[in-house]
């Protein structure tokens, strides 16, 4: 599978990033509780409205950071948890979708058999390794990449930019455990804290596998040589948003002579069963190079080495308590996090992550009303005309530019709820007799299957890339489509009790930033039809990375920790659509207050003593109130796209001049930005 194109294009769409937390709290919006009146709105507006929310709400030892986004979503989990143990309460029948979502569940909560079995579901795979002569190591590539793994680099099928109806194949970058290139080659003190800890994760897991001291040593060593390497060659976060420059079109036969030690002839017959492609895109090619030497330079037991390292990983969370406390060992160091999630909630993650859309049929049957839907699709439309707003009134783009721009707006493709046809299941195998890793092996290889059938087939634009009872919301530039899940319409996002301003500064914020995300520094690549095409003139794409280059410094300023900065160029999608958001839901509330009749600035239309607009900013900065670790906040500013949620509230309303006027906001205060240095772009 794609192992950088797909986070880099799935990047493009987060509206919330969601933690967990009590299912029995009341979930509401805007509550005047949360507010701290010891702190000064002009000095630090995220304190003053979160800080009684962040009192209320210490961190506990299961979290690396607890926001007022978990409560929402262990409610979810919460649902979730009773529509799956009702289905094992029922009885069901052999081969049902409820034998299958329980039986996983059961056996992923089985810790008895688990951690009886330990090791043994992946002995005769790891002999296999083991036992391979030189004659067999391209076999066994070829078996690791179609089973187990993506060694040294991914790929797979994937729309293609250049025509988003069909797919292409790519190639592309990976094969690193720790993901980010800087854990690997900086020496500061917190990437060698993890550097080191990933060494320690890597002797344990292989410890528990059978190996001896000295044996998981050696693997280890070999691991930390090949994955560094990798990361030598491996694009920094910053290159890898430039998804036009991922874009490298190469016929089959350019394929094998720039990477001649694969054999691609075989590759994708026997890793995808598919016939040869006519062109592949490769996305990295030094990564690509890299991978092509190592395989061409590397002894064989260097290789079987970082095979095995690369199936135990993979397999470690379905097997004993052996292998989830030694990752957890390892989750401790980069999160900070001091005690494992409860195992039901572990076990609800990995029956979802095997058969979401059957438990979010039946999640949105019980608890997503129709006028939910209804009114989102008001709403979305309301937001639309608002951005369209914005856009004619741009003052640094050109008119032809500005045409083009709408007529993508006009095209957005929109998703509430659950998607119009479910996901059919009954290919899937699920025994109860076979090991809880066997079970969820064939699990990862139905998707995969499901994955690769695609291929030579026009692109399904039904699809869904999250589950309904997901508390999360995306733009997918390849479809131009926004999509927001039925569990994220709920409060603190949606209350049908709360006023318009509270939910327009929740879901309507939300709804904007979806929309801007067509518009940002990756989605601008795309066309109404979801096409990586140029449709900026050059005036105009030069005035736009003016202003992003403004906004990139806004946040780079902002020291995180000692000595850590925030990154303004990674976080600068999500930065762009906070701010879209906010200015368009915004107008889409004072627009739907004309319509109503309603005096925002009477006395009546007051909502706890706060004057409408007060109560739009509030509740936005609300949603991003969370307590949070230190090492958390190391971890996600080095690899998270989303800034801190103190970064989502301060730095981008210091940009919004109607927030100044709301809570009489002057030059001179913390939060005031002067005019000549407020970056505005949608």
């Amino acid at each position: 599978m794609l192992k950088s194109l797909k986070p880099a294009i799935a990047a493009v769409a987060a509206a919330a990033v969601v933690f967990g937390a009590s299912a029995e709290e009341h979930l509401k919006s805007f509550d005047p509780a949360n507010i701290d009146k010891s702190v000064s709105p002009a000095v630090d507006f995220y304190t003053y409205a979160n800080q009684g929310w962040m009192k209320a709400h210490p961190l506990t030892a299961e979290h690396s950071r607890y926001g007022q986004f978990n409560i929402l979503n262990d409610s979810s989990e919460a649902r979730i948890k009773d529509i799956v143990l009702n289905l094992a309460a029922s009885n069901p029948a052999e081969g049902t979708v409820a034998f299958k979502v329980s039986t996983i569940y059961n056996q992923a909560m089985d810790s008895v058999r688990r951690n009886r079995e330990g090791a043994a579901p992946i002995q005769a795979d790891l002999k296999r390794i083991e036992e391979t002569q030189h004659e067999g190591m391209e076999d066994l590539f070829l078996w690791m990449h179609g089973n187990y793994a993506s060694p040294f680099f991914g790929a797979g099928p994937m729309e293609n930019l250049a025509n988003s109806k069909e797919y292409a194949m790519y190639v592309s970058g990976g094969g690193m455990g720790l993901g980010d290139r800087d854990y690997y080659l900086k020496d500061d003190k917190r990437n060698k804290e993890v550097r080191e800890a990933y060494k320690k994760l890597i002797v344990k897991q292989m410890r528990n596998a059978g190996y001896n001291k000295k044996a998981a040593t050696r693997i280890m060593n070999n691991v930390m040589k090949i994955e560094t390497a990798l990361a030598d060659s491996a694009w920094t976060k910053e290159q890898s948003r430039n998804i036009p420059a991922m874009y490298n079109p190469r016929t089959f036969e350019q394929l094998k002579a720039l990477y001649p030690h694969v054999n691609w002839d075989r590759f994708f017959i026997e890793t995808m069963g598919i016939e040869s492609p006519e062109s592949v895109i490769v996305t990295e090619l030094s990564s690509v190079a890299q991978a092509d030497n190592l395989l061409a330079s590397l002894t064989d037991r260097e290789i079987k080495d970082y095979y095995l390292w690369k199936y135990v990983a993979q397999a470690a969370g379905k097997l004993s308590d052996d292998f989830s406390d030694a990752a957890f060992e390892f989750n401790k160091v980069v999160s900070g996090v001091e005690q494992q999630r409860p195992r039901w909630k572990r076990a609800l993650g990995a029956t979802e992550g095997a058969m979401g859309e059957a438990v979010g049929q039946l999640y949105v049957e019980k608890y997503f009303p129709e006028s939910s839907k209804q009114y989102m699709i008001g709403l979305v439309e309301n937001l639309r005309t608002a951005l369209g707003k914005h856009i004619i009134n741009l003052p640094w783009m050109t008119d032809d530019t500005k045409l083009k721009a709408i007529k993508k707006l006009s095209a957005f493709t929109v998703k509430i709820g659950y998607p119009d046809q479910w996901k059919d299941y009954s290919t899937m195998i699920i025994d109860p007799e076979k090991s809880y890793y066997e079970n969820m092996h064939n699990v990862s290889m139905w998707h995969q299957a499901d994955t690769y059938s695609k291929w030579g087939k026009p692109v399904d634009r039904t699809e869904w890339g999250m589950t309904p009872q997901t508390v999360n919301a995306y733009y997918n530039p390849l479809a131009n489509e926004i999509v927001f899940p039925a569990a994220i319409l709920q409060a603190p996002f949606f209350d049908a009790a709360a006023s318009d301003a509270e939910n327009y500064g929740g879901i309507g914020v939300v709804i904007g930033h979806e929309m801007t995300h067509g518009f940002d520094d990756q989605g601008r690549n795309f066309d109404a039809e979801g096409n990586m095409v140029n449709w900026w003139t050059p005036e105009d794409a030069e005035a736009f990375e003016k202003l992003t280059a403004g906004l990139i410094k806004q946040f780079d300023e902002v020291e995180v920790l000692p000595g850590l900065f925030a990154n303004g160029q990674y976080t600068l999608g999500e930065n762009i659509a906070d701010q879209g958001g906010l200015r368009i839901a915004r107008t889409a509330f004072l627009d739907s207050q004309r319509k109503k009749g309603v005096d925002i600035n009477s006395e009546e239309a007051k909502i706890d003593g706060f004057t409408p607009m007060q109560a739009f900013y509030l509740n936005y900065a609300n949603l991003w109130a969370n307590n949070i670790r230190d090492e958390e906040m190391r971890s996600l500013t080095t690899g998270d796209v989303h800034s801190l949620g103190k970064n989502r509230v301060n730095v981008t309303l210091r940009n919004i001049e109607p927030f100044f006027e709301a809570f009489s906001i002057k030059e001179g205060d913390k939060m005031y930005r002067p005019a000549d240095e407020r970056v505005i772009i949608w």
